[in-house]
């Protein structure tokens, strides 16, 4: 990917900012560019082009890990729309450039056309024909609404990330209880609908990350579903919220934290996860951190999997209104907090 960033006019920085690095023809057009200067940079390697009419331009790379992979994302889901005139973004590239997470790194190419216009060839974008009644702009990109986009991509996904993409959507109120079940339904005849029906019922709102979301999904997978997600807990004086919980035989509990490597490797960070897995571990409590990594790729189903059998665990699912003393080794009700 090109870095010449200084490249781009002052006028179109912060559209390419915007874009991931990325300007269509027509916008260089409209920022003031003629065919001729897009041709030069074109020539010289300043610029690349992804697809035809779409141009890497270089924008600075993110300094952190989940910075750069959301790019990555991004650049992806806008190909597409900006490949095509009056082009709109659908499935999981409408679904990324609305702030759903969960989605892999690299989306596939695609844009929708209205019905009655005519479909310019656009290499590798796929170019689709689908009905989207209101879209939504979003930066200046039209969108597939969010209701309507996990109906194209939900099948399309494996099954943890197609339940980490309808997680997050819940979570962050794109998607309520009744167009959950309307998107399921629109799923029908498509390929792959039958094998995700059931995905969408196991989705938890309460997941803080796609992350979270990998690792419930992978242990349920397992035969060891959490009996809690987002349990409160009670800890000397101290309130706590834990991403997964067991109930194991006696009373005692596994915890199971999820770590985002951009936020806990500040130095802050360290000290208070230390303070707090020092208040959170007891003889009757045991607790198990891992990585967005770990739980992608099994290593925290694996591992749960081997606590819970050596400790002859069977589910006990926990309520939302209860929460766990960690001294007292039990649950309470407790709904004020």
């Amino acid at each position: 990917m090109p870095r010449h960033a200084r490249s781009v006019p002052p006028q179109l920085r912060a559209l390419a900012h915007r874009q991931a690095g990325l300007l269509s023809r027509a916008q260089c057009l409209d920022g003031g560019m003629t065919s001729r200067h897009v041709s030069r940079r074109l020539e010289s390697t300043e610029w690349e082009r992804v697809v035809r009419g779409v141009y890497d331009v270089g924008v600075p790379e993110p300094a952190s890990l989940s910075e750069r992979l959301d790019q990555r994302r991004r650049r992806s889901a806008l190909v597409g729309p900006l490949s095509q005139p009056s082009g709109m973004a659908v499935g999981l590239g409408a679904i990324v450039l609305q702030g759903v997470r969960g989605t892999p790194v690299e989306i596939p190419w695609e844009v929708a056309v209205a019905r009655a216009q005519p479909r310019q060839s656009a290499g590798p974008v796929r170019v689709r024909r689908i009905l989207v009644s209101e879209p939504v702009q979003v930066q200046g990109i039209p969108c597939m609404p969010v209701p309507q986009a996990p109906g194209l991509a939900v099948p399309s996904l494996n099954h943890i990330d197609a339940v980490a993409v309808i997680d997050s959507a819940r979570r962050q109120r794109l998607l309520s209880d009744a167009e959950l079940q309307w998107a399921r339904s629109t799923t029908v005849g498509r390929r792959g609908a039958r094998l995700s029906w059931s995905w969408w019922v196991e989705s938890d709102a309460r997941a803080e990350s796609p992350a979270e979301s990998w690792a419930r999904v992978s242990c349920a997978d397992a035969g060891f579903p959490p009996d809690a997600v987002q349990l409160w807990a009670w800890a000397g004086d101290r309130w706590y919220r834990l991403d997964l919980a067991w109930v194991l035989p006696g009373g005692g509990l596994l915890i199971v934290e999820i770590d985002g490597r951009d936020v806990h490797d500040r130095v802050d960070a360290l000290f208070a996860d230390r303070e707090r897995q020092n208040r959170l571990v007891t003889t009757r409590t045991i607790l198990r951190r891992y990585t967005g990594r770990d739980a992608r790729t099994g290593v925290v189903a694996t591992e749960v999997s081997v606590l819970l059998r050596r400790h002859g665990w069977s589910p006990r699912p926990v309520g939302d209104d209860v929460a766990y003393d960690v001294e007292r080794a039990g649950f309470f009700l407790s709904r004020c907090r």
